[in-house]
């Protein structure tokens, strides 16, 4: 996989995003010169399958509250979604699924998916109401029927784009 350096990231703050050892990223990118990145530089991020490789996409429109998801880049399924609130917004921009964790409890539901950002993820929800509202803490919320369905269908380095 794939990344794109952007402004402001550094090797151990992109290696915290991909929960990866930031040794890894120095070994899979043997010509990079670890004390200098610079924005839109692109890095091997290992372990993780190239992105033209994987035939869905999610794509999350903040001011809609939908998550969409795709097969070949037709759409599937439109999902409604809680998403960040004033002062949590959610991030914009274009990550991949890192992980999935089954039954995480509390306000996460029964299902969370880490994304490429460290502290923030699509995940389940304890409070269903919340669904379609301004209400997290910057995470994508969804009920827990549809993030369970969601995290059947797509495989570990899904693309998620966040958009205004």
């Amino acid at each position: 996989m794939i990344h794109i350096v952007k402004a402001g990231e550094t090797l151990w703050s992109i290696s915290e995003d991909y929960r990866t050892p930031i040794h890894s990223i120095i070994q899979a990118n043997p010509s990079i010169n670890p004390d200098v990145i610079i924005v839109g530089q692109p890095l091997v991020i290992p372990g993780f399958p190239p992105i033209e490789t994987i035939p869905y996409s999610i794509h999350v429109n903040l001011t809609n509250r939908t998550l969409t998801l795709k097969h070949n880049n037709q759409i599937q399924k439109v999902y409604p979604v809680g998403v960040g609130r004033m002062l949590h917004e959610t991030p914009t921009g274009n990550f991949i699924i890192i992980n999935k964790a089954p039954n995480p409890g509390g306000p996460y539901g029964t299902m969370w998916m880490s994304l490429s950002k460290k502290h923030y993820g699509i995940h389940g929800t304890n409070d269903p109401s919340s669904i379609g509202k301004y209400v997290s803490r910057g995470c994508v919320r969804m009920h827990n029927r549809d993030v369970e369905e969601l995290a059947s269908i797509i495989p570990i380095g899904t693309p998620v784009t966040i958009s205004p």
